[in-house]
């Protein structure tokens, strides 16, 4: 029964095949046949051939895999060099001599002998007061002293005689000690006499107003026929030396201590340092003058109301390019840190727990270094610790960078390294 039914089935599947294919064209009659020409095996590697052509295709537009992105960092390699460490602040310039000119007795002034704001030498004439009354008491201290060097060689004349006449119990021993005394008291006028004509003399020369040093001499401050002297204006006119003028400003306390710590003595002089604190100073038209100036003074106590102590340096002035009162800014080189070891400022990240850096070692490992500071001079900082020469440190992208992360470097621009 079963195998009537299979044989049913097979025609009526057959008779199928055949009416579809007998209502076909003639050219999808042709491709029917040519497909049912091929055999299984064909099939079979077309399908293999199919999948692989999939798995090829799949491959090549499968995404690409994630990478690694290791950033581009900058480095530079940790030197030493002899660091200059400055400190800035304003001064004063002070004349080195500052000579009041003033008359020292009185009387009108007659003469004036030089012109104001004039180079004038020492003991050059400069004033003449009237000298007619200082005249006439020396002349009349001369006339005492001769009349007084009259009487005491009369007086010794009078000794002479009575002094044998004594000796032979011819006078007593009262004019004796009479002559003695009278001798001596005519000797005493004489050194009194003598005295008040130097005195005399000396006001008489103090008429003659002399400049006490060489320098230059300010406006006079009185006009001739003005009184001068104790009764009056005794102010005449300033002379003041500036071929070497004296700088002057103040250092603080914290200056002073961290010198201290270096072993350099702001204005003392040092046989075992190779340097000496110097100064520059800055012209009003902002550029630098061209001699330096040696401290040579440091006041040894500090000013408990500011916190400061003063300093001088002696700076050169041979064409007086510099006026004693003017203010200027001064320059002073504090120490000279020798084989330091020095990196850029601009490589340096601080935050709460301290100053770190980059360092990139052999294998491209950025590690993230905590340093100990120093003073900053320019565009670098002195690293006191926490840093080897010959290390590489990274200048440029340490932003893109933390702790422990692979980087790549590329080279520093040439400027960076000066």
């Amino acid at each position: 029964m079963c195998n009537r039914t299979k044989m049913n089935g097979k025609m009526k599947g057959s008779t199928f095949l055949k009416d579809t294919y007998s209502s076909l064209d003639s050219k999808s009659k042709y491709m029917v046949f040519k497909i049912r020409k091929y055999s299984w095996k064909f099939w079979a590697i077309l399908a293999v051939f199919l999948l692989l052509l999939a798995g090829l295709i799949i491959w090549l537009t499968r995404p690409e895999p994630p990478h690694e992105d290791i950033p581009i960092v900058t480095i530079e390699t940790v030197s030493t060099q002899d660091v200059k460490i400055y400190g800035e602040y304003p001064g004063t310039i002070k004349a080195q001599q500052f000579v009041e000119v003033r008359a020292r007795v009185e009387g009108y002034l007659e003469e004036m002998h030089f012109e104001e704001g004039t180079y004038v030498e020492k003991n050059q004439v400069l004033f003449i007061i009237d000298p007619r009354q200082y005249q006439a008491q020396a002349d009349r201290a001369r006339a005492m002293l001769e009349r007084n060097k009259a009487l005491a060689q009369k007086a010794e004349r009078d000794l002479n005689r009575i002094r044998p006449l004594f000796e032979q119990n011819a006078a007593s021993q009262l004019d004796l000690d009479n002559a003695i005394a009278a001798y001596e008291s005519a000797k005493a006028e004489v050194l009194m006499s003598e005295a008040d004509l130097k005195q005399d003399e000396l006001a008489l020369s103090y008429t003659t107003v002399r400049s006490p040093i060489s320098g230059y001499i300010s406006e006079r401050y009185v006009d001739i026929g003005t009184l001068v002297g104790p009764g009056g204006q005794s102010l005449l006119a300033n002379v003041v030396k500036s071929d070497t003028v004296d700088v002057e400003f103040k250092m603080t306390d914290l200056d002073y201590q961290i010198s201290k710590a270096r072993n350099v003595n702001i204005g003392q002089k040092d046989s075992t340092r190779k340097w000496d604190p110097y100064i520059t100073i800055t012209m009003a038209d902002k550029s630098v003058y061209k001699y330096r100036g040696l401290v040579d003074f440091a006041d040894p106590q500090v000013d408990s109301r500011s916190g400061t102590f003063s300093v001088r340096a002696e700076m050169p002035n041979p064409d007086h390019d510099l006026l004693p009162g003017q203010f200027t800014n001064v320059t002073l080189l504090l120490d000279i840190r020798e084989d330091a070891v020095v990196v850029p400022t601009k490589a340096l990240i601080t935050e709460k727990s301290g100053a770190y850096i980059f360092v990139l070692r052999n294998d491209g490992i950025a590690e993230k270094r905590f340093i100990e500071l120093g003073p900053e001079t320019g565009n670098k900082t002195v690293v006191e610790r926490g840093l080897l020469p010959g290390e590489n440190i990274v200048v440029e992208g340490y932003h893109k960078l933390s702790h422990g992360q692979k980087a790549r470097t590329a080279e520093a621009p040439a400027a960076e390294n000066k």
